[in-house]
Parts: C-alpha cells; sequence; structure tokens
C-alpha cells in the first residue's frame, strides 16, 4: 500500500497490522475519506476482541491451525499476510476475527452495522456492511455501458444520504468513484475503489462488488448517481 492507499485496508488498520509507512498512510487517508472513517467505527468491536493477542515463536505448519489457541491463529494469519501484502486487508481481518471465534469456541464479536445501535445481534448476516445495506433496501436499478449492471440502495440520514451499490460486469484494472449529482448539476465524491483486474460479476470472478458512502445532501437534492472511471469514463448511472 506505500504506493496507493487502499480502501479494503481499513480492516488491517483496526488491527493494528499495518506497517509503519502503510499506516501512516493510511491515517492520513481517514481525515478525508467519511466512509473507511465510517467502516473503521463498525470494525472496532473486532479489533478489540483481539487487542492483546501477542504473538509466538512456534512455527508449525498451517495444517495444525485446528489444534491452535486463538493467538496461534492470529500469529499464523499474521505471517501470511506478510508474505502477501497485495491480497486485500479487509477481507483477512474478517477471516482473522472468525477464525479466533471459532478456535475460542465462543468469543461473543460485537460490531455496530448501522452507526446507530449496539452490538449485533446472535446470528447476524455475515455479509460486510454495505452488502448488508443493500440487501436490506429496495435498489435503484441503473443504465449501465456495455456489460455493465448494478443499483443502489438510499437510505436518509440527518447529515444526508448513505448510499450502497452493487456492481457487476466490471473487469479491471481500473479506478472508479461513485458520483452524487445535485439537481444543480454539482457533482460530489461519494466513495471511490479500484477494481482489480478479474473484476467484479464477470466469468472467473462471479461475485458483485458492494461498496457504501454518504453524500451531505437528502435525497430531494439529487438528481443521480454516477459511476465513474478515473479516465472520466461512465460505467453506470442511476437516477434517484
Amino acid at each position: 500500500m506505500t504506493s496507493q492507499v487502499e480502501h479494503t485496508d481499513v480492516g488491517a488498520y483496526a488491527l493494528g497490522i499495518l506497517e509503519e509507512p502503510d499506516r501512516t498512510a493510511f491515517s492520513n487517508h481517514l481525515a478525508a475519506c467519511p466512509s473507511c472513517t465510517a467502516e473503521l467505527q463498525e470494525l472496532s468491536g473486532v479489533a478489540g476482541a483481539l487487542a492483546g493477542i501477542g504473538p509466538l515463536e512456534d512455527e508449525r505448519d498451517d495444517a495444525d491451525a485446528g489444534d491452535r489457541g486463538p493467538a496461534e491463529v492470529v500469529n499464523l494469519l499474521r505471517r501470511r499476510k506478510a508474505a502477501d501484502r497485495r491480497a486485500r486487508r479487509g477481507t483477512f481481518v474478517i477471516g482473522a476475527a472468525a477464525a479466533v471465534t471459532l478456535v475460542a469456541g465462543g468469543i461473543a464479536v460485537g460490531t455496530s452495522i448501522s452507526g446507530e445501535s449496539g452490538s449485533v445481534p446472535v446470528g447476524h448476516s455475515a455479509h460486510g456492511p454495505a452488502e448488508d445495506a443493500y440487501r436490506s433496501g429496495t435498489p435503484l436499478a441503473g443504465t449501465g455501458a456495455s456489460g455493465v449492471t448494478g443499483g443502489l440502495v438510499l437510505e436518509t440520514k440527518g447529515w444526508g444520504t448513505h448510499a450502497a451499490l452493487e456492481l457487476r460486469g466490471v473487469k479491471g484494472p481500473l479506478e472508479c468513484e461513485l458520483v452524487a449529482v445535485s439537481r444543480s448539476g454539482e457533482r460530489r465524491v461519494v466513495t471511490g475503489w479500484a477494481v482489480p483486474e478479474r473484476g467484479y460479476g464477470v466469468p472467473g470472478s462471479p461475485e458483485p462488488l458492494y461498496v457504501h458512502g454518504g453524500v451531505a445532501w437528502g435525497p430531494a437534492g439529487i438528481d443521480r448517481f454516477e459511476v465513474r472511471t478515473t479516465g472520466g469514463d461512465t460505467l453506470l448511472t442511476v437516477m434517484v
């Protein structure tokens, strides 16, 4: 991440396993990214549950992971992370939290999934916050470029509008932004992300992309949302 801050690094930042240059870069990124700031708050329960679990000197093979305690599992995953820093750190951290929960046989990890409630009830969805927000609402279908499909779920907040996006049919490498366009033509970036070469919602990589973010305007003041590449191409348009 030394050359480019990744939004998916919020999980690794919450767990405290970023190397110093990456941690400093991501701290600076948080100051200008409401989406990552909100997701960091949502992951605070995971970070708290793993706090204080230190590294071990035991270097047994991965095949023995089922016999390891929580600290050993986290240490193993940290070593894997150091060996492959190109992996998506957000996915890694959620996997680490799940491994600790299973091996410990009942550690309860509670996090807020809406920013307005307490702990997550037993049996809550295993999806990420963006996918949960999308699945819980009624999507507005978008009109996409060739092969691109997707939609938005909007939620009115006291501070503006929360938007959850599902996107399919895109291949990378690309850098994209979700942009809100007001009825007067003003534009605001809601959130941004990178599309890896394998893409999302395409043959060989069928899972769609889910991202979310916020804009200060209420839905009544928004004309449309656009998914745009940093090169200026519009991939998806969602009328409000």
